[in-house]
């Protein structure tokens, strides 16, 4: 979707960065190594085509019901595709200024941020409505002959054998894998450098790593967009957002640390 890829494609550059945050502490130059390199190559030949079909194909879904064929302007489109990619070049760019800093933990958050802000507008949106925009969709390709969405318009069951799903399944079979797998083997390759491998530290699994990061991803980004949105809901904008950032505070960064441990898991510091 146009408001929510700012963000995902954010959070894959900052993801791509902090997994490789061994390797990037001895790189000088931030565009100028492999580990950009394939960041830049999954952005542009992947994510970019990916958004612009959905665009293309589903433009009331793709732009959470505010748009359609004969309302979306050139321009946006443009902006759109660009964004895809400079916004994950930004990631990965203020990923990698913080682990030169020695900071890959914060590298980390700046994914997790990303994350958060991608499921918030799934879930909430700007007028609570996010979940109902979502599973809602009338076109395929082309096809004018439907209904917008209104409040209340949704159908998960629906939604999930009709033409929007299938297309996400179906890219999702090809990016998915190919981004976990570069992040679990930029972990590895991180844990078989000299200075590591003498420390004694020893890689987890590569099945624990990719848990930790979904996890990550579904659990703690996912499951606390969702207590935002409830809190919203209860008790307005302010209130509901001060009392989730508190809560957040609190159990995942001081009180249980959820997210340290996760950190460790997946390899961004330790070691």
């Amino acid at each position: 979707m146009v408001q929510v890829d700012v963000f995902w494609s954010f959070a894959i550059g900052a993801g791509f960065a902090a997994s490789a945050s061994r390797q990037l502490q001895a790189e000088t130059k931030p565009f100028e190594n492999k580990y950009f390199v394939r960041t830049l190559l999954y952005l542009s030949i992947l994510f970019v085509p990916s958004g612009a079909t959905l665009l293309w194909g589903f433009p009331e879904w793709e732009t959470m019901q505010a748009g359609t064929y004969k309302t979306i302007p050139a321009w946006l489109v443009m902006l759109f595709t660009m964004t895809n990619v400079t916004q994950g070049i930004l990631g990965y760019w203020l990923a990698y200024r913080l682990i030169r800093k020695g900071n890959s933990y914060g590298a980390l958050l700046l994914a997790v941020l990303g994350y958060f802000c991608m499921f918030f507008i799934l879930v909430h949106g700007w007028d609570g409505t996010g979940y109902q925009r979502f599973f809602y969709t009338c076109t395929w390709f082309g096809s004018e002959q439907c209904t917008l969405w209104s409040p209340g318009s949704y159908d998960i069951i629906k939604w999930s054998r009709g033409p929007v799903a299938l297309t996400l399944y179906a890219m999702g079979v090809v990016m998915i894998p190919l981004m976990l797998y570069w992040m679990v083997d930029f972990a590895r390759r991180g844990y078989k450098m000299p200075g590591v491998a003498r420390a004694g530290v020893k890689f987890p699994s590569p099945l624990m790593v990719l848990f930790s990061f979904l996890r990550l991803v579904f659990v703690h980004c996912l499951g606390s967009a969702i207590v935002s949105s409830l809190l919203i809901h209860l008790w307005g904008w302010i209130p509901g957002l001060l009392a989730s950032a508190v809560l957040l505070l609190l159990v995942e960064l001081k009180g249980l640390k959820l997210l340290r441990r996760e950190a460790r898991m997946l390899v961004m510091e330790g070691a």
